[in-house]
């Protein structure tokens, strides 16, 4: 461990989070997470707001958006549109954030690594990035092959990053610094969510998982935006400050 500490442009929230908040005011909830500290926001739902309501609401704030999660099925419906709204929003990345279940196979991975290098390519033309977010599920082994590194393995690196989730990278069996080293460049954005003893999610900071030993070699990975996530917050707004102060305030 050094005195490195995450740069404060780097330190944001991916909505999911706050869900609940901003479907009744999603204008006052970005800027009242400025209000904590947070610098950049992934989107993840809308609640019936355009691109260009989002973009203007974050504006305002002072915030900046840097991605947005777009369904797998975006891939071959209108993701031309998908594009133009990222674009719109001033993002840099457009993440899938799951496959559909009936993927879930190496032959599943594997034509969705050739979806992905199809779209990854539009995407760099639109001058964004494609990524993919990972589950839990993704690190299953099926017949000797871990099938999230079909993805990494068969699709080239300027096509395809990841926006690489601490939790769930540890819940299915693996460990994130081994894909920092190994893979070096490939994963410009991280959901920082943390594990509680049980297993459980956990504000960051509450839980087990050691965070500063795998900022270690996030620049190695390419790591550039550190974004806040808790699946199910008792209270989203305690868990977005208490979670703010511990990457604020973390070295490693």
């Amino acid at each position: 461990m050094s005195d490195r500490t995450i740069p404060a442009d780097g330190i944001g929230m991916h909505l999911y989070t706050m869900r609940e908040a901003l479907a009744g005011d999603y204008a006052g909830t970005l800027k009242r997470l400025a209000e904590i500290g947070y610098r950049t926001v992934g989107v993840s739902g809308r609640f019936g707001h355009s691109a260009a309501d989002i973009r203007s609401f974050a504006d305002d704030a002072g915030l900046r958006i840097v991605l947005e999660h777009v369904g797998y099925n975006r891939l071959t419906d209108d993701f031309e549109g998908a594009l133009a709204d990222v674009q719109t929003l001033g993002g840099k990345w457009i993440v899938v954030p799951s496959l559909p279940t009936e993927l879930h196979t190496p032959e599943g991975f594997r034509e969705a690594a050739a979806a992905f290098a199809v779209a990854g390519r539009a995407a760099r033309e639109a001058g964004l990035q494609l990524l993919f977010h990972n589950h839990g599920h993704d690190f299953a082994e099926v017949d000797g092959q871990v099938l999230f590194d079909i993805l990494l393995d068969e699709v080239e690196p300027e096509l395809l990053g990841f926006e690489l989730d601490l939790y769930w990278v540890v819940n299915g069996g693996k460990d994130p610094v081994n894909y920092f080293r190994d893979h070096p460049g490939r994963f410009p954005a991280l959901h920082v969510k943390d594990m509680a003893a049980d297993g459980s999610f956990a504000d960051v900071g509450a839980g087990r998982l050691d965070f500063p030993a795998m900022f270690a070699l996030a620049e190695e990975g390419g790591v550039e935006q550190w974004l806040v996530e808790h699946d199910a917050p008792v209270d989203p707004w305690v868990s977005a400050a208490s979670s703010y102060r511990s990457l604020a305030e973390m070295r490693y």
